[in-house]
């Protein structure tokens, strides 16, 4: 098996460094003093499950790796649509795109019956830009359930979790996503194939859509703003509204919202990678979290006045970090 992984960043890496671990033929592509140690001295894993090293090739040039059979995006999803030209060497007939993203995919109305099916979501997808790089037939979703960061340059912190849940947008079990898997499971993760991948990416998009942009316009951990009365209140109206668009395009996320709660309490101080985008003068990766939700309440007919007013103050601060960020060149 012959996988890329574009965007070999915390997750990324730490994937790639699992899938090496198991055998597989695994090329990193990065950029600047992570892509060099990591040409250097291999990605060095520390984590509480026991600390690695793995070896694989690394470039910036995906015309040095070539076709494979899999490419595994460890890119935010605003960079999906500027990759085309990265992911175009990497293809060939059969080759699988694994989707490693929050909130709501470009795919995710692709094959899905009802009378939503082939509906393009622009705040996702605008203009088809997504589609266009990354071709609705090689999609394979993926949601995340593990926490990385970059230590170091090549030194990837695992801090919990092991689970990388994929799936088709058919619901099929197929034998692509079987055999990337078992690949998965080799290197020492958890990677089911659900029929359902859908509820698994509303799931988790209960406590996205709230955390994430709570705690950019806060600068607040996940603890802190459960801890905080009225921000823990804002956050359940937030995940209510949410349940209530997923049940409109035919998903029920089957968790309780006290439960969701519970799980992302016990997170801890962690800072969402919204936050850390912001602190580090980064474009919010807001799009698929929040502006998607409310584009499809919009589609439904569902009344979210809690995700629009967070929306349009979150919209606004993103815009200033992009217009500092175009000043600063």
């Amino acid at each position: 098996m012959k996988v890329a992984v574009l965007g070999a960043g915390a997750i990324g890496a730490y994937v790639g460094a699992a899938l090496h671990r198991a055998g597989a033929e695994v090329h990193l592509i990065a950029r600047g003093e992570h892509l060099a140690a990591m040409r250097r001295s291999g990605v060095r894993v520390l984590s509480p499950r026991g600390d690695f090293t793995a070896h694989p090739r690394a470039t910036d040039d995906p015309y040095e790796v070539g076709p494979v059979d899999y490419v595994f995006l460890g890119l935010k999803a605003n960079s999906y649509a500027a990759a085309g030209p990265m992911i175009r060497p990497l293809l060939h007939e059969t080759t699988g795109i694994i989707a490693a993203q929050n909130g709501i995919p470009w795919w995710y109305f692709h094959r899905l019956p009802g009378p939503y099916q082939g509906h393009v979501i622009q705040s996702v997808d605008p203009g088809g830009a997504v589609t266009a790089a990354l071709p609705l037939e090689r999609a394979i979703g993926c949601v995340v359930y593990a926490a990385t960061e970059i230590e170091a340059p090549g030194v990837i912190r695992h801090l919990e979790g092991t689970r990388f849940s994929i799936g088709e947008p058919d619901g099929s079990l197929s034998p692509r996503c079987t055999a990337f898997s078992g690949a998965m499971v080799a290197g020492g993760l958890k990677c089911p194939v659900e029929a359902d991948l859908r509820r698994d990416i509303w799931i988790k998009l209960m406590g996205n859509i709230a955390f994430n942009p709570i705690s950019a316009l806060t600068r607040a951990t996940m603890a802190g703003i459960c801890r905080h009365r009225h921000t823990r209140d804002l956050v359940v109206t937030m995940m209510r509204e949410t349940v209530e668009v997923a049940r409109r395009v035919g998903c029920d996320p089957a968790i309780s919202i006290e439960r969701r709660l519970a799980g992302a309490e016990r997170a801890g101080e962690h800072k969402t990678s919204t936050l850390q985008d912001l602190e580090k003068g980064k474009p919010l990766e807001l799009d698929v979290i929040l502006a998607a939700v409310v584009e499809l309440a919009d589609l439904t007919g569902a009344d979210v006045p809690t995700l629009r007013a967070i929306h349009a103050v979150a919209d606004l601060l993103d815009e200033r970090v992009r217009q500092d960020l175009a000043a600063t060149g």
